[in-house]
């Protein structure tokens, strides 16, 4: 039975320096390789692992290396939630790579745990084509591609990534559409707050006062719940963006290798057929024979070694790419729940907050504060205690909510066809009850509607 090689890290701080924070962790490991089976304390830079995980990408072309999370969240640089964060992705960024056999098998995983402070990649090869070469060859027709799962998952990676930053975008602009609006109602409240100093009437004046304390704090609301949008869903439709632009680039550097392929194959035929016409020659020179040999035994060599590690490169990603499929709607999904459920919390919040402001807006005078809406005739019956917004419409209207009977609704739907001579007929004389329950509201809406009015 082979041994079932591992390698496990635990991150148990993160030292904020300036800018680049400071990762200690503890690892624990059976690879081979490695002086010891335990490591306590190994300081890293966010920008040493940002250096491992582009050797990781650029070394082993077999596997999706998830990309790396920022050194910040949208929460903002030394709040407690963007520690948390922070730590709490760069160990599952951690685990992701640990987690992969061939990733923790990359010889420069062993200086990145054993070296001392300063870690820097020793051997790495690099990408087959960088810059404007490798620009230039994206906008070539693709080779012709054996996996059709992996030929039509690049534009596939390619549209969503280009989706999802786009999201991140729109919602960046609703996040500073939000802020601005709880910019406005702090400068709002403090203007209220400073008419209710000059109001002689004493029922308006304390509720223009508490008026203006509740915007504040509803001001506060909105700017937390900004930052809850951008910190739950933003943050992760830009990281998400980031990582599928990574498998995008993996599957590109996929077509380069087969073009290699291509090419030597060429190579490799060129090279036999002048080696056959040499055969065939009339005089024949040995240095000019075992050159060409030596040429196509060369040519030969290149090609195995390509064709065998393009299907190395193939029979993997086909792996990796259902597993990143998995974890990317998974990572969403929970981000996506997240981003609801802050949602959810803030409006409650605002709502509740809104609603503390209504006893002394009922308490300007004895009407309930109605009458500046020309209800000055409406006496008091109660402490008004109960909620503002029920199911007969909103307490503070003094106009009722009226929908036309269920016969006008129908015959209004249906006169067209009448008039064209349609057979139908409608005899439906219903009125409208007293107790309200006919009318369109967001109570009996959804019933309405099942029924066919």
């Amino acid at each position: 039975m082979t041994e079932q090689y591992f390698l496990k890290t635990n991150i148990t701080a993160l030292e904020r320096a300036k800018k680049d924070p400071i990762v200690r962790f503890d690892a624990q490991t059976n690879l081979p390789g490695f002086r010891t089976t335990q490591f306590r304390d190994t300081r890293r830079t966010h920008h040493e692992f940002e250096k491992l995980a582009d050797h990781l990408v650029n070394n082993n072309p077999e596997c999706m290396v998830p990309a790396l999370f920022p050194s910040s969240t949208s929460y903002g640089s030394g709040t407690d939630e963007d520690e948390r964060k922070v730590k709490n992705n760069m160990q599952h960024w951690l685990n992701l790579v640990c987690n992969n056999i061939v990733l923790i098998r990359d010889p420069e995983i062993v200086h990145f745990i054993e070296s001392d402070f300063g870690w820097s990649p020793v051997n790495s090869s690099g990408k087959p084509a960088t810059g404007i070469k490798r620009r230039a060859i994206k906008q070539l027709q693709p080779p012709p591609d054996d996996s059709v799962e992996l030929a039509e998952a690049r534009p596939v990676v390619k549209q969503f990534h280009l989706l999802t930053a786009e999201s991140e975008s729109r919602l960046h602009r609703v996040v500073k559409s939000r802020t601005g609006l709880a910019l406005a109602e702090q400068d709002f409240g403090k203007k209220l707050g400073a008419l209710s100093e000059g109001e002689t009437h004493t029922g308006l004046a304390n509720a223009l006062g508490k008026l203006g304390r509740i915007l504040q704090a509803v001001s506060d609301a909105h700017s937390a719940h900004a930052t809850h949008e951008a910190a739950t869903l933003g943050d992760a439709l830009a990281y998400h963006s980031r990582d599928a632009f990574v498998a995008k680039e993996t599957l590109t550097t996929r077509q380069f290798l087969i073009r290699e392929l291509n090419q030597a194959q060429n190579s490799s035929r060129t090279k036999q057929a002048n080696a056959s016409r040499l055969k065939s020659s009339s005089s024949i020179q040995s240095t000019k024979v075992d050159e060409a040999l030596s040429l196509l035994e060369e040519a030969k060599a290149t090609e195995q070694q390509l064709s065998s590690k393009l299907t190395r490169v193939t029979s993997n990603l086909l792996l990796e790419n259902r597993a990143w499929k998995l974890r990317t709607a998974k990572e969403l999904k929970s981000a996506i729940a997240d981003f609801v459920r802050k949602q959810v919390e803030s409006e409650r919040r605002i709502l509740a907050t809104l609603e503390s402001v209504r006893p002394d807006v009922r308490a300007i005078d004895a009407s309930g504060g109605l009458s500046r809406l020309g209800r000055t005739n409406l006496q008091r019956t109660g402490s008004h205690s109960g909620p503002s917004q029920t199911t007969a419409g909103d307490a503070w209207s003094g106009l009722k909510r009226v929908t036309p009977p269920t016969s006008a609704l129908i015959n209004s739907n249906l006169g067209t066809r009448a008039r064209s001579g349609s057979n139908l007929s409608v005899a439906v004389t219903k009125s409208v009850p007293e107790d309200g329950s006919d009318r369109v509201n967001a109570r009996n809406a959804a019933s309405i509607l099942a029924n066919g009015f």
